[in-house]
């Protein structure tokens, strides 16, 4: 049964009752928020300036989470286990009556589940228009996704990519006409973002920090290796992770990891973070050395902070951090070729600095929320015209 996530649902403004009903559905809202749920809030509490109304329907959530309360839009819940038992076809019935009720005109899909089975009930049981949300190269992805995928390459009637990459990646892999897939790079609102950065005071320590909930994924570990190459030769250089622990043995190997290689008093775990600006204000570089990526958020807020960024050749990476420009690329699984960078930009704050100044440019030129929604609601205009 779809139930209301909020403890007083939540209701369109009446100004807004008569625009194009968009409704983003999302596999799962778990307390520490992804890149894809910070996206579907930002474009639910901003689309109403473009001429569409947003709801957001999820198949797993915490239904005391506060975000929920504060969010911009009504939210929703199915709850849904599997997508090929009893209960997902009474779950398809109800999300039949949920999109007529709604009246839903466009679904916008987040995921592995939304994708296929949000999708296919979309397209058999309604005339809304399907859009899947690609954010990723496929990292967790079973044999049967894949199958699946494929198998429905032509159900969506557009698919939006998060980078150039994962654009080839569903052309290439998922054999989707390449006329329906378009790259739609994350935004950011840059009013007063990064303004605190400008009054930081000259510290002794400097920081070295990276942003992301910890799975094995997002290579903390690489990190934590590279930070071990540099501690003997800078003393007064300081290294952090924040994020909540999304995988609890990953985080007990990492914080072992920090023990064996006696960095118990230069590296920190921060834990999730409510305010990312002040976190990477206080920051003097930033990395991210994951092993798969779709495109960064956290890239694009760091370089909005100025902040130099040393980045692994994955997924959108390079195309967010121009190398030598706005920060350096690295190869995955290489702490060496990680550590060497970070040097690199310790030993001439100069062009670190330049890099930074660079970054933040580069953000405003290209990775704005106003880009974002205006690529985006371009596509809804011309879906819901054909």
């Amino acid at each position: 049964m779809i139930t209301s996530l909020q403890r007083t649902p939540k209701l369109h403004r009446s100004q807004d009752a008569d625009l194009p009903h968009v409704l983003f559905v999302i596999d799962q809202f778990s307390k520490n928020l992804g890149g894809g749920e910070r996206i579907a809030l930002k474009l639910a509490a901003r689309l109403p300036q473009y001429g569409y109304r947003a709801s957001i329907l999820t198949f797993s959530a915490d239904p005391a989470d506060p975000v929920f309360e504060s969010a911009p839009c009504p939210v929703y819940l199915l709850p849904l286990q599997r997508t090929y038992d009893r209960a997902a076809l009474a779950g398809a019935i109800e999300l039949r009556q949920f999109l007529k009720q709604q009246k839903i005109q466009i679904v916008q899909t987040f995921f592995e589940s939304s994708d296929i089975w949000a999708g296919s009930v979309t397209k058999l049981f309604s005339n809304a228009k399907l859009i899947w949300s690609r954010r990723d190269m496929g990292i967790l992805r079973t044999r049967k996704h894949e199958i699946a995928y494929r198998l429905l390459a032509d159900l969506p009637d557009a698919v939006f990519a998060v980078s150039d990459l994962v654009r080839q990646h569903c052309i290439e892999e998922d054999h989707i006409d390449p006329d329906r897939v378009e790259t739609i790079y994350n935004g950011l609102d840059l009013d007063n973002w990064g303004a605190s950065s400008q009054s930081t005071p000259q510290r002794d320590k400097i920081l070295v920090t990276t942003i992301g909930n910890i799975r094995h994924v997002k290579g903390h570990d690489v990190f934590v290796k590279a930070a071990a190459v540099i501690a003997p030769h800078f003393p007064n250089v300081y290294f952090s992770i924040a994020g909540g622990v999304l995988e609890p043995s990953y985080f007990e190997e990492l914080q072992a990891l920090v023990r064996d290689l006696n960095l118990e008093e230069r590296f920190h775990f921060t834990g999730a973070i409510t305010n990312l600006e002040q976190h990477l204000s206080a920051a003097d570089i930033f990395v991210l050395p994951s092993r798969s990526e779709g495109f960064s958020n956290a890239i694009v807020e760091a370089m909005a902070t100025s902040l130099p960024v040393v980045a692994t050749n994955v997924g959108g990476n390079a195309e967010a951090v121009q190398n030598d420009v706005s920060g350096l690329i690295v190869p995955a699984e290489d702490s060496d070729a990680l550590a060497a960078a970070i040097i690199r930009l310790l030993a001439d704050p100069a062009m670190a600095k330049a890099m930074g100044i660079a970054g933040k440019q580069r953000v405003a030129e290209r990775f704005t929320t106003e880009a974002m929604l205006l690529q985006t609601t371009a596509t809804y205009r011309k879906l819901l015209t054909e």
